[in-house]
């Protein structure tokens, strides 16, 4: 029998069934196709999800769900907006403390404030509360999952698994692998590094929600005996996946080709070690050659574009209509704590900013859709979470259209879902969040 912790939690019998009534907003499939989004986003004023057993097991107008279920608990939310829960797809939890720290360049930003942080958790204690900070952070701006970076300890990585599990919330997560250019107390060697991770990877892989990724930081950290010991990893476990950065500035690419001067471009240095594959997630991807689109399109890879990291650290503007319109696997992450925000909802409204730097003026379905399936998708968890509909585990968010005076106002002339939710996106922020489910639980943030 599975022990749940009240303290972090309202748990009830499994096999009770709950009704969540309220707008609802789900999606049969990707508004960057060809379709149009008009005709994959599904919307009901008087809607309501039926959650049994972690599970969602119906979404539709009130009168059919109230009908199938007639003895379920119901929680009105009444003009609240439910949603799939938001996915965070790329983040650093021990980088949490130091979430908006000032300015620079990533390499002296790293070395500067990131680095110093980083070496504290190898203290199991620490670990442990930046972990449940992070955590009780993410809930509490409607994440029901996260897709971390840890640090070289593995004391890091058991602090981060053990406090998603506190809430029964489904994570990504690996021990960062660093074996040069970085300070001695954030070191480790190609076969420490591999003998670790395999612990680990044996140890919380498929534990409970728990998924792990293979994590070499970016190539300039690790020497190629490093990132082929991650390549050989990665072949004996290819169900897992594997997480990395990938030409975030140019001067960090410049760096890539110092150190590896026969690699045609900064995506083959994790090519020729077996780094890159359908399970492969790259982070930022900000300045892709032709042959990389080409070569992460025929493989399947994931990006991830971090809007609030790209724009704090200086780094770029990502090209998401021309990549995520080719049907690449892309989702979108705060980038904690390079990006400046643990808000799903403030990286949509950055990701919108950026989209119209490059002309292009991303609708509010596609943003969403980037934060819940979208997400899901680059972590090859579509269908499972992200996702509002029947079948899916019962992660959600219940957003208040009218959070705050300012957006009220706007959503009062709303005359339409979009013209309702789209103030929301731009100036929500945790006050927006009226509840949050997590594996069919309401849980107290």
């Amino acid at each position: 029998m599975r022990i749940y912790r009240q303290s972090r939690t309202q748990y009830r019998d499994p096999m009770t069934q709950d009704i969540l009534l309220g707008q609802t907003l789900r999606f049969s499939g990707n508004p960057f196709g060809d379709a149009g989004w008009e005709n994959v986003t599904h919307y009901e004023r008087e809607g309501a999800v039926l959650i049994e057993d972690g599970m969602i097991r119906m979404v539709g107008s009130r009168e059919a769900v109230l009908k199938a279920a007639p003895n379920a608990t119901r929680h009105d939310y009444g003009a609240h907006l439910i949603s799939a829960g938001f996915i965070d797809a790329h983040m650093h939890y021990p980088q949490t403390a130091m979430i908006a720290s000032w300015g620079k360049q990533l390499i002296d930003w790293l070395n500067t404030y990131t680095f110093p942080e980083e070496s504290r958790f190898g203290d199991i204690d620490y670990a442990r509360e930046i972990a449940e900070r992070t955590v009780r952070l993410a809930t509490q701006h409607g994440t029901t999952s996260l897709t971390s970076f840890c640090t070289i300890h593995p004391e890091s990585v058991d602090a981060f698994f053990s406090a998603a599990a506190q809430i029964d919330m489904e994570v990504i997560a690996g021990k960062t692998c660093m074996d040069r250019n970085a300070p001695d107390t954030l070191r480790d060697t190609a076969q420490s590094a591999y003998d670790d991770s395999k612990r680990l990877l044996e140890k919380w892989h498929r534990n409970g929600r728990a998924h792990y990724a293979i994590t070499p930081r970016f190539s300039p950290t690790s020497t190629p005996e490093q990132l082929e010991a991650m390549g050989a990893l990665w072949a004996e476990h290819p169900d897992c996946l594997m997480q990395t950065h990938l030409s975030e500035q140019i001067p960090e690419i410049a760096w890539v080709r110092e150190l590896f001067p026969e690699a045609p471009d900064y995506l083959d240095t994790y090519e020729q070690f077996g780094l890159l594959g359908p399970k492969g997630l790259y982070g930022h991807a900000i300045y892709l050659e032709d042959r990389e689109i080409a070569r992460l399109q025929e493989v399947d890879a994931s990006l991830v574009h971090c809007p609030t990291s790209n724009t704090f650290i200086g780094s770029g503007l990502f090209d998401m209509q021309g990549l995520a319109g080719r049907g690449m696997r892309v989702g979108i992450a705060t980038d904690t704590g390079g990006g400046s925000s643990f808000s799903m909802l403030r990286t949509m409204a950055a990701a919108y900013e950026i989209g119209q730097l490059r002309g292009v003026a991303l609708h509010p379905s596609q943003l969403m859709w980037l934060a819940t399936e979208g997400s899901a998708r680059a972590v090859h968890r579509e269908g499972r979470i992200g996702h509002l509909g029947a079948g899916a585990t019962a992660d959600l968010v219940v957003l208040d259209l009218g959070s705050t005076e300012a957006i009220a106002q706007r959503t009062d002339r709303a005359e339409s879902i979009w013209d309702a939710l789209f103030p929301t996106i731009m100036m929500g922020d945790d006050r927006a969040v009226s509840a949050v489910w997590i594996n069919g639980r309401e849980i107290n943030r």
